[in-house]
């Protein structure tokens, strides 16, 4: 099958936990013998910003870890026809401009011999719903939504049965425990700032309770504003800036334990989607504590998997525990290890999408919704 990923970027990932996931389905498509072609709009912000922050020596470690994904860059303004080719499925992510979005919906509804799907791994559409609302997805046959709530968007919107809850997952080629196991101390947490939407849970579940745990802090993400990293300094947390996500595994290799900080609208309005960074810390083996997350699809085995804090106090009683219970981190590292690889590698994911693209009958046009 010839595919067609429109992607706000696959070789950067500052910023754009999308191109985790990306990479991961396109290496495992390219391995099954697709033909796959991943296209990204040139001056996209995202490379732009990893260029600004670390130089073209910022595209290392991608380009050193997934040698045989490419991705061409086109001109906004380009033929959306002429990017689609001879395509058999296109999917367009949610980072594109509308425009574009509708030229190839478009193109679909006029008959296009492919089927096409739009692929959502936001909460805009709780959010800011008016910014979703305003893509055409007229000409679309479905969309794939990252978690079962925001599918629950889709359909109140007319989707019906045309919308497929698609969780992110683990690249397991890549995000795995160290092959020999070297020092771990501390704590790290890879993420971004989050805009505001988890300023107080940062301070409340990582920042205080590793300083009061005794344990050393490392953070990694970027868009952190001075008063940000002044917080950290407050904590004596060492903030590292931008590192590739190609980097992850060997980030975690090096420390005891890490933590899950949810951002707000993924604890409140659309719980049960994790965001990749716990497949991903999970996959690497490395013992996890989570702020208050309600896995309401039954992903993995809270307790088991990873354990989970429900205010700053407790947080701080599992830190010291894993800190010196060995026996607890490798119960949690096997058990993580095991629902991962049951449930939720890339491997998978490849499957649902090729199930779902078997649903679609072509090459009759895609229906309208209203």
């Amino acid at each position: 099958m010839k595919i067609a990923y429109f992607t706000h970027s696959l070789a950067s990932c500052w910023n754009h936990g999308n191109a985790h996931f990306l990479r991961g389905v396109l290496r495992d498509l390219i391995a099954r013998g697709h033909d796959v072609r991943a296209l990204e709009p040139t001056g996209n912000w995202s490379l732009a910003n990893l260029l600004a922050d670390a130089g073209e020596a910022g595209l290392d470690a991608y380009r050193a870890a997934y040698p045989e994904l490419t991705s061409t860059s086109f001109d906004p303004a380009a033929d959306p026809a002429e990017l689609i080719d001879d395509a058999d499925l296109v999917i367009v992510h949610e980072w594109n401009e509308p425009a574009l979005v509708a030229a190839i919906g478009a193109l679909r509804a006029a008959g296009g011999r492919f089927t096409l799907l739009f692929h959502d791994t936001h909460h805009r559409a709780v959010s800011d719903p008016e910014a979703i609302r305003a893509f055409d997805l007229s000409g679309y046959d479905g969309v794939l939504a990252f978690g079962e709530t925001l599918s629950d968007v889709y359909r109140r919107w007319g989707w019906g049965d045309r919308v497929w809850t698609w969780h992110e997952a683990a690249d397991t080629r890549l995000f795995h425990p160290p092959a020999h196991e070297g020092e771990r101390k501390g704590l790290v947490w890879v993420g971004n700032w989050g805009d505001g939407e988890r300023t107080q849970e940062i301070e409340d579940f990582l920042l205080r309770p590793a300083r009061d745990a005794g344990l050393s802090l490392d953070i990694y993400g970027v868009r952190y504003p001075d008063e940000a990293k002044a917080l950290l300094a407050r904590y004596a947390a060492n903030y590292r800036g931008w590192a590739p996500n190609a980097r992850a595994p060997e980030i975690f290799a090096r420390h005891l334990a890490t933590v899950h900080v949810p951002r707000r609208y993924y604890s409140t309005i659309l719980p049960g989607i994790p965001t990749i960074r716990v497949f991903e810390a999970l996959a690497c083996g490395i013992p996890l504590v989570s702020a208050p997350w309600d896995d309401a699809e039954h992903l993995f085995r809270p307790g088991a998997d990873y354990l989970v804090a429900t205010n700053g106090t407790e947080m701080t009683r599992h830190l010291r525990a894993l800190c010196n219970d060995p026996d607890l981190r490798a119960a949690l590292v096997a058990d993580g290890l095991a629902t991962i690889h049951a449930r939720h590698t890339c491997v998978h994911r490849v499957d649902e999408l090729l199930a779902i693209v078997a649903t679609l009958a072509l090459p009759t046009p895609a229906r309208t919704v209203a």
